[in-house]
């Protein structure tokens, strides 16, 4: 668990070593963020038509559409998975002019730092001295954000309610316009209040599906609030680029080919 103030911006510090489960790994958005360090051969992001190498790592603001990453034989990195609005108060730019648009960690803090950091994690002799290497490099480079906290606030009553609450009612409740809090989502988190509700929503909906058993996916739909079945195939399909049951099928394959392992979840392999 990261310490004060960081653990109100980031879920968890990671570091990841070893033969990924497939060569290629598809990421759903979902209302998180990412920031990685590499350490091993570069990564490729594809997002779209569009695929870049890393060699660095990579900064991940809240997106809206599917990545695909493709892994090295063996892959080695430290990286921090972010709240929605976590990043927001170590970059340079408004989150939104990243959206859907992966870029190296250097473009975000700077070749002469991050081959510093670079060097200072990969002489460290056990991982857990790299996670407090890196939780020190973010407390450094931590700084005052203004409405972050109007923005943190909301974003945790639409994670509270699974992405259920209603937009209008979280703007008044906290005495600010429509527009104002619009605008401040799309500063620090990438994306407005509604789309974020919406990734909430869906992405409760499918880490709830147990992909063992048999799925009833009308109920599914209307519990989770959907207006029918076919508005939750819509939405399904726009974020993940699958219908509900080839997702189930791509699951299942997950889980009978690699049971147990830690990325079983949203990570859905692309080969």
């Amino acid at each position: 668990m990261p310490r004060p103030p960081l653990d109100g911006l980031i879920d968890d510090l990671y570091y990841l070593e070893g033969a990924p489960p497939y060569a290629r790994l598809t990421l759903p958005p979902a209302p998180s963020a990412l920031l990685i360090v590499n350490l091993g051969e570069p990564f490729r992001i594809r997002v779209g038509a569009a695929t870049a190498e890393y060699a660095d790592g990579c900064v991940i603001t809240m997106r809206t559409r599917a990545l695909e990453f493709g892994y090295p034989r063996r892959t080695r990195s430290v990286g921090v998975h972010v709240k929605p609005w976590g990043l927001a108060p170590f970059l340079p730019m408004p989150a939104a002019e990243l959206r859907d648009r992966p870029v190296t960690v250097e473009q975000v803090w700077g070749r002469s730092a991050v081959a510093g950091l670079r060097d200072r994690l990969a002489t460290a002799d056990r991982p857990q001295e790299m996670l407090t290497l890196l939780e020190e490099e973010l407390m450094r480079r931590l700084s005052e954000t203004d409405g972050l906290g109007l923005v943190r606030h909301t974003s945790s009553v639409l994670a509270a309610t699974g992405g259920a609450a209603v937009i209008g009612d979280l703007s008044v409740a906290a005495g600010v316009s429509g527009t104002h809090l619009a605008q401040r989502f799309k500063q620090l988190v990438g994306v407005t209040p509604k789309r974020l509700a919406r990734t909430y929503r869906l992405t409760t909906t499918v880490l709830g599906i147990d992909p063992s058993g048999p799925i009833d996916w009308g109920g599914l739909a209307t519990g989770a609030g959907y207006f029918d079945q076919a508005h939750f195939g819509h939405e399904f399909r726009e974020f993940t680029g699958l219908t509900p049951t080839r997702y189930l099928e791509v699951r299942r394959r997950f889980l009978r080919e690699h049971p147990g392992h830690v990325l079983d979840g949203w990570p859905l392999p692309a080969d």
